[in-house]
């Protein structure tokens, strides 16, 4: 049971918060760990603060991102992994927090076989310190439901083999900067890895205002972009793999239509490229009154200033 797990975790900014989030690890009632940080270019005093725990700490370890590579969480947990040593690997964020047993919780649900444990996160507010919720991590069909946002795993739920992820082609997608945990863990999901789920909360998720998913409610074109990327990446995926989902269909439909609709109704400069988003779905779904409704209603709109609500 005593193996090693490495502990990845990408950082940038974060001083304001790695510091309660390295106590975390250092707390767990597993001690056989190393925490890999990987620095991502960090302007604030975010190094001055993890050298103490370096200096103090011989499991912990502190690298820059190579210039070589590029910016993001995403390359930064990739040579992370290059860095480790673990027979088993955790990425984790650094503004969350593990419950003192959360390692220990999931080792102990490995055998041969497994190649996954997944536990479930409890979302809380940062200022309040407020238990906001929990996620679902139960599914029985597992890639329409992790598809769709039904069940969702973050990065941090799963405990990985190393074994497993060393079969991959591909770990992290470092061109995907929102969506980046969905992509990987889908791509994983649909490697059939054998799992093992932790219907239970072992560590907590932070919501602040600076989180992605604040981001995106403002039509930031650099994270829908990514997650037009990511989508569509996705359906290219399953179409090689012949599996044809209406629920996931749609879904994306419903999505890509309320970020056109949004981008409208808001003025949004990047409206045009929502556009053409929206009509190459449709185009490759087949839906051929779909794309007809959308472009009039993008033409009336443009013309009379209304219009989007043929875009339902």
């Amino acid at each position: 049971m005593n193996k090693l797990i490495s502990i990845i975790i990408p950082t940038y900014n974060r001083a304001h918060f790695i510091g309660e989030t390295l106590d975390s690890i250092i707390g767990q009632t597993y001690t056989n760990w190393e925490c890999i940080i990987i620095d991502d270019g960090s302007t604030d005093n975010t190094k001055e603060i993890i050298s103490k725990y370096v200096n103090k700490d011989n499991r912990f370890y502190y690298y820059h991102r190579p210039e070589n590579k590029l910016k993001g969480p995403n390359s930064c947990r990739n040579y992370g992994f290059e860095k480790s040593k673990g027979f088993y690997i955790y990425w984790f964020d650094s503004d969350d927090l593990l419950l003192e047993n959360s390692i220990e919780t999931r080792i102990r649900k490995f055998n041969e076989q497994t190649d996954v444990v997944i536990s479930k996160a409890e979302f809380f507010d940062s200022e309040t310190g407020i238990v906001l919720s929990t996620n679902r991590v139960l599914s029985k069909n597992v890639v329409e439901e992790y598809f769709v946002g039904k069940t969702t795993y973050y990065v941090s739920g799963p405990v990985w083999k190393r074994s497993f992820l060393e079969k991959q082609k591909e770990l992290f997608d470092e061109n995907i900067k929102y969506l980046d945990d969905w992509d990987f863990n889908l791509r994983m999901i649909y490697e059939s890895p054998i799992t093992v789920i932790i219907d239970i909360p072992l560590f907590r998720y932070r919501s602040h205002p600076h989180s992605l998913s604040k981001q995106v409610n403002y039509l930031d074109i650099n994270e829908l972009i990514s997650e037009y990327n990511a989508r569509n990446k996705h359906l290219k995926i399953l179409e090689k793999r012949n599996i044809d989902n209406h629920e996931i269909k749609k879904f994306v439909l419903k999505r890509y239509k309320a970020i056109f609709r949004d981008g409208l109704m808001q003025k949004n400069e990047n409206t045009y490229y929502f556009f053409e988003q929206l009509v190459g779905l449709q185009y490759r779904f087949k839906q051929f009154k779909g794309i007809l409704k959308t472009v009039l209603g993008f033409l009336i709109y443009k013309i009379f200033n209304r219009g989007y609500f043929l875009i339902k």
